[in-house]
């Protein structure tokens, strides 16, 4: 084979490896949340939480019409809650339970041409001291030098928890320009630990890929794809309201069996909450930052929270 030949073959097979790699089957990664991120000097309520996912694209050429995507996921993650401080010896001055919730999940999301996509999910896990919860704290504040905790010893007791969620999202209207867009998004829970449902509105705005294809819905991997993505790169700021029904809340309430937990409170059966955000998008990476801001949660002296996300994503074959 003389040099043109072997430069054409060459460039053919790196061409095709490059192509091929864009169709990645499998995502990775995790998501913080902690309110430390707003910078606001705060640690109180929904204080930290880490969650990490790992999902996989089933073979869409397998797939009846009319169905874009099947995609499974599996997780772990661990929630974290305190009064206004970690530091709060005072059982009477507690304005919500110390509480942990620990679990593991598994998921799967239907994505159609339509862009609607149905998820389903079920975790098992448990609240209380087995959730790991105040250690967690504690390391995380003796690794970065925070303040001493005290009051853990009142904590939500141990609980076994089973849950399932179920979510809707639609898309409503996207602009001719396909860089502005608006969806549906609704949930359910039903569970030990967390009970209700939601319903809001997604704006997004920027380079969007459709619903089927987007970070935003983790939909970024694929397998023999049918339909080809808007953009190679996502780039968008996002914004939703929502507007929440709270039936049952464990870490607040304690276990809706035995309730022996040494502080609780009742819930707001009414929350609203606002989220807007940033993310980025490549065919191997995601990042994205969100900013979660709700009314007050809860019935005693604790104020409205807010926390921040950060959201990061390796896809791979």
């Amino acid at each position: 084979m003389n040099s043109k030949k072997w430069l054409v073959a060459t460039s053919f097979l790196l061409i095709s490896s490059i192509v091929s790699a864009q169709n990645f089957k499998n995502e990775f990664g995790f998501k913080s949340d902690n309110d430390s991120y707003l910078a606001q000097g705060s640690d109180r309520y929904y204080t930290n939480g880490l969650f990490i996912n790992f999902r996989h694209a089933l073979d869409q050429s397998k797939l009846k019409d009319g169905l874009e995507k099947k995609i499974y996921e599996i997780s772990v993650g661990q929630k974290m809650y305190n009064p206004i401080s970690g530091y709060a010896p005072d059982p009477d001055k507690q304005d919500r339970p110390f509480a942990g919730y620990l679990y593991a999940g598994a998921a799967m999301s239907w994505f159609h041409s339509n862009e609607s996509i149905l998820k389903t999910s079920a975790e098992i896990g448990t609240t209380g001291p087995n959730s790991l919860a105040e250690d967690g704290q504690e390391l995380l504040h003796k690794t970065v030098g925070f303040y001493a905790l005290d009051g853990w010893q009142y904590q939500i007791k141990n609980e076994l928890a089973l849950n399932l969620s179920a979510s809707y999202t639609r898309l409503l209207h996207r602009a001719e320009s396909k860089a502005i867009d608006f969806s549906f998004e609704g949930y359910a829970n039903a569970g030990t630990t967390f009970s209700g449902a939601g319903l809001g509105l997604l704006f997004r705005a920027g380079g969007l890929n459709q619903l089927f294809n987007s970070a935003y819905t983790n939909a970024v991997i694929g397998n023999n794809a049918k339909t080809k993505a808007l953009v190679k790169h996502e780039v968008f700021f996002y914004a939703k309201p929502q507007l929440n029904f709270v039936a049952y809340d464990a870490t607040v309430q304690g276990s809706m069996f035995n309730n022996n937990s040494p502080v609780t409170f009742g819930v707001k059966p009414i929350v609203f909450a606002q989220q807007v955000g940033f993310n980025y998008s490549s065919q191997r990476f995601t990042f994205d930052f969100g900013m979660i801001f709700k009314t007050k949660e809860i019935k005693s002296t604790a104020k409205a929270h807010q926390y921040g996300s950060i959201t990061m994503f390796y896809r791979f074959n």
